[in-house]
Order: structure tokens, then sequence, then C-alpha cells
């Protein structure tokens, strides 16, 4: 599946108190990032909405004035529910700073019900994409 970009720059307002980046305001830029994936694939973002974080996984702090990268691609499909992947990276150094996991399914705007989404998963590209839809599985099954 092709995989969507995002970059921020860290500044002071987005800082914890360690002065390293905020887990919350890291949350924000994550959920965002694989709504616009999610987005993106389906075409229309009235229909979608969150229904599960599987979480976010911090390997390295990262620091004011950094750039960051967000990742987004879905790995797995349901009927009605999308899972994205998403990967935080520094533009510098494209070390990896979070990593997780969202669902989206996608909702009839009137009635509000679950509806079908259409997306069809496509071939991996590489081994890594491989590799993260079995993680995506893995958490699936609990």
């Amino acid at each position: 599946m092709r995989k969507y970009y995002t970059s921020h720059l860290v500044k002071s307002e987005d800082l914890n108190h360690h002065g390293t980046l905020f887990a919350a305001r890291t949350a924000e830029w994550f959920v965002e990032s694989a709504f616009m994936t999610a987005a993106c694939e389906h075409g229309n973002t009235e229909e979608i909405v969150c229904r599960n974080i599987h979480g976010m996984s911090f390997t390295i702090p990262v620091q004011n004035g950094d750039i960051v990268r967000f990742e987004s691609r879905i790995v797995h499909v349901g009927t009605t529910s999308m899972m994205v992947s998403v990967t935080v990276k520094s533009e510098r150094t494209d070390n990896t700073a979070v990593e997780g996991f969202i669902t989206f399914v996608t909702i009839d705007k009137d009635t509000g019900k679950k509806k079908a989404h259409g997306i069809v998963m496509d071939s991996e590209e590489d081994v890594e994409e491989q590799h993260t839809r079995d993680k995506a599985v893995e958490i699936l099954k609990g």
C-alpha cells in the first residue's frame, strides 16, 4: 500500500517537563497522520472514525528543533475497518523515535452505522512492509 508522509518541526510549545517531545503532542500528530492515510485511501473524511490506538512505542527521545517525519500506511483491512501503521523518524538521522498502529472504521455519516470502505490490499512492496503487515495480524489476534 502507498506510504504517506507528514513532517513537523518540534518547537518549545511541543515539549514536556524533560525538554523532549511531549507524548500527548506526539499522539496528536500520530493520530492525525494515520487519519490522513485512511482518508486518502478511502476518499471521504466524514466517514472515518478512530476505533483503537493499539499503542505507541517510544524508542528514542525527540529534542527541541528536531524535524520528525510520520510515515503511515494501511497494513490490514476488514470489511469496515482499516489498520494503519505509523512510524516516526528523524528527518535528519532517519532514526526511528516512535512506532504504533491505529484502527479506523468507516461509518455512514447519516446513520452512524458501520459501512464497507471498499479498500483492497495490494501485494506488499518489500520485506519491511510484509513484516509490518504480520505485526498487524498479531495485534488483531490479541
